[in-house]
């Protein structure tokens, strides 16, 4: 057996099954995934990626729009739209910096402080969807991020000169 269950000696038929790519398996949860959480995140009237925003910002406070992409790896092409519907909600407010015009800083409002309160069942409506206990999820979690950082670095290495 090779790294992605695939015996080294299979057909090369077998290699191109859609059940045997690793990419189809991330993407098919990622998606079941958004479909939790849309019925979960509906009381909070938040989308999914709305929802990633606002815990960056419950967790980190205030943030220039670059630091919040960062966290969330997005670029502002996709952030700004996110951030433009959170405000119109009267979640967050964005301010141009004093000190540098390019620099948009980001914070909670009121309400959206407040908001916390309420997305914390969030966690334990998810985890409880997903038949997982504890150890299982931290565990998955792990290899997630372990498996980001490795694609991360083999995404560097193919683009090096």
């Amino acid at each position: 057996m090779n790294r992605t269950g695939t015996p080294a000696t299979a057909p090369q038929e077998e290699w191109l099954r859609l059940d045997r790519q690793i990419c189809f398996s991330l993407h098919a949860a990622a998606r079941a995934f958004n479909g939790v959480y849309r019925v979960v995140l509906k009381d909070l009237g938040l989308t999914y990626p709305q929802y990633l925003v606002m815990l960056a910002l419950w967790e980190h406070g205030d943030l220039p729009v670059k630091k919040l992409g960062e966290h969330l790896r997005l670029d502002s092409g996709t952030l700004s739209p996110l951030l433009k519907r959170l405000e119109g909600a009267g979640l967050v407010h964005r301010e141009r910096s004093a000190r540098d015009e390019r620099s948009v800083q980001v914070r909670l409002t009121e309400e959206g402080s407040a908001l916390r309160e309420q997305a914390l069942q969030v966690p334990r409506r998810i985890a409880a969807a997903t038949g997982f206990d504890v150890d299982e999820i931290n565990a998955l979690r792990s290899r997630l991020d372990d498996l980001t950082s490795a694609l991360d670095e083999a995404a560097l290495s193919a683009a090096a000169p």
